[in-house]
């Protein structure tokens, strides 16, 4: 048997996780997301604002 080591290192750091928002929240942003790249709008910066949290549907 080979000796895995799964430890983690203490200076790892890990993302934050982030809160699922709610349903309702996660049909606006697919809205809006859709919205924007229909428009042509949509950029990678864009889209990984809302995954994120910090870009709200307007």
């Amino acid at each position: 048997m080979h000796n895995l080591n799964l430890s983690i290192p203490d200076d790892f750091e890990k993302e934050p996780e982030l809160p699922i928002p709610e349903i309702d929240e996660q049909k606006k942003i697919v809205a809006e997301l859709k919205r924007l790249e229909e428009a042509g709008e949509l950029t990678p910066e864009i889209l990984h604002a809302f995954m994120t949290g910090e870009r709200k549907p307007e």
